[in-house]
Parts: structure tokens; C-alpha cells; sequence
């Protein structure tokens, strides 16, 4: 298998368009397998899901149909064609490939003198693929699935986890269209970018036919960049998100500096896996499982990237494993940062085609599962439910049938009446009455009216008071009509009269006054008893009361509603 990837990537020019063509190992093709059964069934009208049985079934059909082997004796899997279209696609798209596709394109990349004509058969990448067969010579630390005699200080699933999220920010550095590395790097740590920022991205590249990495950083860029009539509208939904995002690209923007500025690549190496573990770890105590599996992972990767430098270093004399054949011109304006990190991402590229050759994760199910270990955030990066957008309400079913049910009884069922306390003036309110009404009923204080200060208004409005004033008057016996009018005569010139004492001189003796009035100048003003409230000077002063108007229409008021006595000052007493 290490033939198989070394002749690929010295030789893969010749075949494709980019030389930073990844290689997705049986784990990253088990997972794109599962995201391309999710597409296809979301096209035939289901959700965007697929069982894991059916994955497995499938995995066996592609492997077999791949390598050209005979079929299962089993029946053909539904829409298989569509699956295998969406699948190749899914790696055209990321510029990637596969094991399978190295393993066919080897006897068109191989030299004849020095290399083999057939290291593996393809029974035994079948095998190697399914998990079916033990790989000696492989490092223990690439062997994920197999226990450790060591004592580890975190599960192997999490540890699994995090290796991978070390060796998709890798890829990025080496292969920005990776869109596998982003969805497993885009939240981790945590940047507050969840399934609706990866969706809302997912639409942004596809509306614009870009890979994930570039829809981010050219929203980002527009953003810090653009002028006001280059900046992204207002209603993109990736405004939503700048923060994170932002974020993420300034993490990726330090990483390339790093890349670009060591030309060593075991210190430039190093540093890059020191960032990414930098980030991982931040907030986090040492005894956390998350902590241990990246100083772990941090180990183990400088201590690879230093033994490939060694041998590339040990290499460099015969053919190499060069990139790229075409060396900048040395009268190029940027001749001296076209160097930099070029054997820097040779390493890089090597370490990745390496992690390629891991085995199969034993426990499928632990790595296609949506419960995946929580690296940050509050749940874990799974790739099948990052894929899938998230579901809008319809307002159809917003919750099971159960509680709907429940909430419908427990709006039918009668509420009994709470007891209101009432206060001992309760019998001045209706009973069926709201609260709020009865405060409408009474108008505010500056709104009471009062018979002081008369004005002239076109309608026939009778005050309250008024009212409850003729209803005194009426059970008495009629007077004639004469002197009716000559007492309404008298008491409109009482209320009428000016109530200052230089104004009572000089008007004084041409009016009629009735009852004991008591005048004094130095006061501002002057009390008018009447003669229902007539009184000694001996006795205490009681309060003023102003003198009543009688109402003209006091005939047609005695129908109206009658109030109880000494209603209206309860009231206002009250409202103040």
C-alpha cells in the first residue's frame, strides 16, 4: 500500500490537474459513501438519512464494482447507479481521491524498471478496505482500533476524533477544496457555527459552483476588504455568522503564515500542529479526555513529520517525491515567497497520504453514528448531520400528538373563579364588571366635572351631581312657578357674584344676599354659607363646599341612572 501511494503522488501529475490532490483513506470513503445514500434518497422524495445497514451493503457493492470483482451473491442495491454517480462526484468536487482509484491508475503511473508490477491484488484491497485483514508494520498509533497495551488516559473514539480534526486542518493548508476537512474543522473549537451556518455556506458554494473553504473566505474577504459597493448585500444569510467565520479564517490566515515564513519543515511542522493543538486545548483542564488525546496526537504527529523531513532529506539526491516539476522563474517578482513552504507541504502531503493507510475503524457504527464525542460546543461534528439542512416548521406538527392533545384539554377545562378580595366601598362596583372597566368607568380627576365655573355647552349634558341634587329636591312639595323662579334667580346670583372684596363693595348693594355671610379682607377668600350651612363663629370652620347650579333640565334627569349616595366623592377620594 505504501508503493501504491508513493508512485501516486511522484507520478500523479501526468494524470491530474492539481498536484495537491488528498487521498481519502476507508474511513473518509465510508463516510462520503453514507453522505451520497443520504443525496440520493433526499432526491427520491425521503429525508436526507440512510441506514446503516444499507451503508454497509453499499460499501461491499462499491468496493466490489470498483475493483472489478464478481458481485455479491446478493441482490443489487437500489439506485446504486445514482449513489456511485453522487460518490464520484462528491470526490471530483473536493479535488480527492480514493485508495481504489490510486490502486487503478498504478499500472499506468508505475516505472517499469524500478517499480513492481502488482504490490497489492485486488483481493487483498478488498480485504484491506473491509477491515477483513490485519496490516503488520503500521505504527501503533495508526492502529486505532486495536487496544493498546499501554494505559490510555481517553477512549479510543475520541482520540480517533481528534487525530482527525489535526489531519483535516493539515489538508486544508495543502488542499483548500477538501470540503470534508472544513465540515470537520469549521466548529472545532467551538466558533459558534452550528448546522445552520453550515448550511447557509453549503448554499453560498453551490449558488456560486465553488468548493466550502472558498464560498468562506470570499464572504469574509468582501467583508474586510470591499468597498460600499462591493460588499456582500444585507441580506445574505452568511451576515449572520461573520463572527465565526471571520474567526475561522484568521485561524487558517495564521497557519499559512507559519507555513509560509519556516522553510524548516520539521520546525514549521511542528508549530502548525503546536497552533492547532493551542486551540483545541484552550479552556479546557488537564484531566479532560479532549486535553489528553491532543497532547497525545501532538506527539505522536511531530514525531512523524520529523522522520519524513529525515527521509525526504535522505532521498532528495535520487528522484524524489517533488511536488511539482515546473520551479518558479528566477526573475519572478515573487520568486522568494513561490519557495516558501514548498517542502514544507511535501511533508505535509506525505503525513496525510500516510494516515490514508489506516485500517478501517472496527466499530462502523461508532464512526457513521450522529453520536459522535463532543470536542466542543454541545454536541458533537457529525458529518451526515452537517450535511443535512435543518428542518424549517411548517406549523403542521410543531409537537408530538401526545402533548398537543393535553394542551387542548387543559384549554377546554374550566377554570374555577379565584376569590377577589374586595374592600369595604365593594358595593359601589358591579359585580360582572371588569376591573379594567371600572376604572374606564370614572374618568380621571381633571375630567370630574364641578359647577364652580360653568361654561356654556351646545348639548344638554346634566352633571351627576346635579342629578343627585334634584332627586333631593324633588320628593319635596312643588312650589309655585313663580317663586321656583325667583330662588333659581337667587342662588344663580350667589354662585355668580364676584368673590373678591373690592369687587363685593362695589357691586354689593345692588344684589340680594340670602343666609350669614362672613367677609374678611386680608384673606384671598371669601366663605359663602348658605342657609343649610349656616353656622355660629364659635363653632369649627367646616369645609367649603361650592355652590350648586340648578340644573335647568332637572325634569328629564330623574330617569336616568340613579348613583348611590356619596358615590361620586368614594370614587374620587379613592382614584387620588
Amino acid at each position: 500500500m505504501k508503493v501504491l501511494v508513493k508512485v501516486f503522488r511522484r507520478e500523479c501529475h501526468r494524470v491530474l490537474d492539481s498536484e495537491r490532490t488528498t487521498v481519502h483513506g476507508a474511513d473518509g470513503m465510508l463516510m462520503m459513501l453514507q453522505l451520497a445514500m443520504a443525496e440520493v434518497h433526499k432526491q427520491h422524495g425521503g429525508e436526507f438519512k440512510a441506514a446503516l445497514s444499507d451503508v454497509l451493503m453499499a460499501w461491499k457493492h462499491l468496493l466490489l464494482d470498483k475493483l472489478h470483482l464478481p458481485p455479491p451473491n446478493s441482490a443489487c442495491l437500489e439506485n446504486y447507479d445514482l449513489i456511485r454517480r453522487a460518490y464520484e462526484s462528491f470526490l471530483k468536487r473536493s479535488n480527492t481521491v480514493d485508495l481504489v482509484d490510486i490502486f487503478s491508475m498504478y499500472k499506468q503511473l508505475r516505472l517499469a524498471d524500478s517499480d513492481p508490477d502488482e504490490p497489492v491484488s485486488p483481493i487483498q484491497m478488498f480485504d484491506f478496505l473491509s477491515g477483513n485483514m490485519e496490516v503488520p508494520g503500521l505504527p501503533d498509533s495508526s492502529l486505532l482500533s486495536t487496544p493498546s497495551s499501554q494505559s490510555r488516559r481517553c477512549s479510543s473514539q475520541v482520540k480517533m476524533a481528534v487525530r482527525r480534526v489535526f489531519c483535516s486542518y493539515l489538508s486544508l493548508l495543502v488542499n483548500s477544496k477538501n470540503d470534508m476537512a472544513l465540515a470537520l474543522t469549521l466548529d472545532v473549537p467551538s466558533r459558534a457555527l452550528g448546522r445552520q451556518a453550515f448550511t447557509d455556506i453549503k448554499h453560498a458554494a453551490q449558488n456560486n459552483n465553488t468548493s466550502l473553504f472558498l464560498a468562506v473566505t470570499s464572504f469574509v474577504r468582501a467583508i474586510q476588504l470591499g468597498g460600499k459597493g462591493y460588499a456582500p448585500a444585507e441580506t445574505n444569510p452568511l451576515r449572520k455568522h461573520v463572527k465565526g467565520l471571520s474567526e475561522f479564517v484568521q485561524f487558517l490566515d495564521n497557519l499559512e503564515e507559519i507555513l509560509g515564513e519556516i522553510p524548516d519543515p520539521s520546525v514549521c511542522g511542528a508549530r502548525l500542529v503546536m497552533a492547532i493543538r493551542a486551540a483545541l486545548v484552550k479552556g479546557r483542564s488537564s484531566g479532560d479526555a479532549v486535553y489528553a488525546a491532543a497532547e497525545e496526537t501532538t506527539t505522536e504527529l511531530k514525531e512523524r513529520i520529523c522522520q519524513i523531513h529525515q527521509i525526504q532529506k535522505e532521498n532528495a539526491n535520487g528522484s524524489g517525491t517533488g511536488i511539482s516539476p515546473a520551479r518558479p522563474k528566477a526573475y519572478a517578482v515573487n520568486h522568494a515567497t513561490a519557495y516558501g513552504g514548498r517542502d514544507t507541504v511535501k511533508v505535509l502531503l506525505a503525513l496525510l497520504d500516510e494516515e490514508a493507510l489506516t485500517p478501517l475503524c472496527q466499530n462502523k457504527a461508532d464512526l457513521l453514528s450522529e453520536d459522535q464525542p463532543i470536542l466542543s460546543g454541545a454536541e458533537g461534528t457529525c458529518i451526515l448531520m452537517l450535511f443535512r439542512s435543518p428542518e424549517v416548521s411548517t406549523g403542521s406538527s410543531p409537537e408530538p400528538l401526545k402533548n398537543r392533545v393535553q394542551s387542548r384539554l387543559d384549554l377546554l377545562k374550566p377554570k374555577p373563579k379565584e376569590r377577589v378580595i374586595r374592600s369595604q366601598f365593594a358595593c359601589t362596583y358591579k359585580d360582572e364588571e371588569l376591573p379594567l372597566n371600572r376604572v374606564l368607568e370614572f374618568p380621571s380627576t381633571s375630567q370630574v366635572p364641578t359647577c364652580v365655573h360653568p361654561a356654556p355647552k351646545p348639548s344638554p349634558a346634566v352633571d351627576e351631581e346635579c342629578s343627585s341634587d334634584v332627586e333631593e329636591t324633588a320628593t319635596d312639595k312643588p312650589a309655585p312657578a313663580s317663586e321656583n323662579k325667583k330662588q333659581s334667580g337667587e342662588q344663580q346670583g350667589v354662585a355668580l357674584k364676584p368673590r373678591s372684596g373690592n369687587a363685593q363693595n362695589r357691586v354689593g348693594g345692588s344684589r340680594k344676599k340670602t343666609g350669614a355671610q362672613i367677609q374678611n379682607k386680608g384673606n384671598k377668600r371669601k366663605q359663602v354659607d348658605s342657609e343649610q350651612h349656616g353656622g355660629s363663629e364659635n363653632e369649627p370652620p367646616q369645609k367649603k363646599q361650592p355652590a350648586k347650579i340648578p340644573c335647568k333640565n332637572a325634569g328629564k334627569t330623574l330617569s336616568k341612572k340613579k348613583l348611590i349616595a356619596g358615590q361620586g366623592t368614594l370614587t374620587s377620594f379613592f382614584r387620588v
